[in-house]
C-alpha cells in the first residue's frame, strides 16, 4: 500500500500533513504502553489540552517534557513554588497556572496511587484491566466520554486528581491505548 492510500485511510484527524501529528496518530494513540511515566507524560498533556487544539500541545512537547522533568511524577511532585512560577513565565509551555499546579497535585497523586497498588499502570487496570477496542466505521462514531471513562474520572478525584473529568479521562484513555478507538479502515488500528 503506497502513502497516498494509507494516508487517505488514516483516522481523519491523523489525514494532516503535520509529521507530529501523524506519528502521535500512527505510532501512540490508541497503542497500548503502561509505562508509568509515560501515562503521567500523557495525563499532563490531556490535562494541558483541555479547552485547546491537541496539536499546539504536541508541537509544546518537548517543551511540557523538558518543564515537567522528563514527567518524572517523583520529580514534578517536589516542584518549588519558584520552579512553578517560572514555569508560569515559560512562553514554551501552555502558561496556565491552574493546570501547571494541577499536574503538579496529579504527580503527587501519581505517587501515592502507585505506592498502594503497585504502579500507575495497575491502578489504572484496576478499573480498566485490558484493552478496549471499539470498531467504529466513520470518526464521528468515536464517542466523548464513556461509563468506564466516567466510573475512573470519579475514582481519580476521589483520590486527588485534578482536571481528570470524563472526557479528559476518555481521550486520555485513548491515548495511552486503553481504549482503541482507531476507526475499522485505518492501517495504524493494530500497528505497534
Amino acid at each position: 500500500m503506497n502513502q497516498t492510500n494509507i494516508a487517505n485511510l488514516r483516522c481523519p484527524w491523523g489525514q494532516t500533513r503535520d509529521e507530529i501529528i501523524q506519528e502521535f496518530h500512527d505510532h501512540e494513540w490508541g497503542k497500548l504502553k503502561l509505562d508509568d511515566n509515560y501515562l503521567y507524560e500523557m495525563l499532563v498533556l490531556q490535562l494541558f489540552q483541555s479547552g485547546l487544539n491537541w496539536r499546539v500541545i504536541l508541537h509544546k512537547r518537548e517543551n511540557f517534557r523538558k518543564a515537567f522533568k522528563d514527567f518524572d511524577p517523583v520529580k514534578v511532585a517536589a516542584l518549588t513554588d519558584k520552579e512553578i512560577n517560572d514555569m508560569c513565565n515559560d512562553s514554551s509551555i501552555i502558561r496556565n497556572r491552574r493546570k501547571i499546579e494541577a499536574a503538579v497535585k496529579n504527580a503527587k497523586s501519581v505517587i501515592i496511587v502507585s505506592a498502594k497498588y503497585g504502579s500507575f499502570a495497575k491502578y489504572l487496570q484496576n478499573i480498566i484491566p485490558v484493552q478496549i477496542v471499539h470498531d467504529p466505521e466513520i470518526y464521528e462514531d468515536v464517542p466523548y466520554s464513556s461509563d468506564l471513562s466516567t466510573k475512573l474520572s470519579l475514582q481519580m478525584k476521589a483520590d486527588g486528581f485534578f482536571f481528570v473529568g470524563p472526557i479528559v479521562i476518555y481521550s486520555y484513555l485513548q491515548s495511552i491505548g486503553l481504549i482503541n478507538d482507531h476507526i475499522e479502515c485505518c492501517p495504524f488500528k493494530y500497528e505497534g
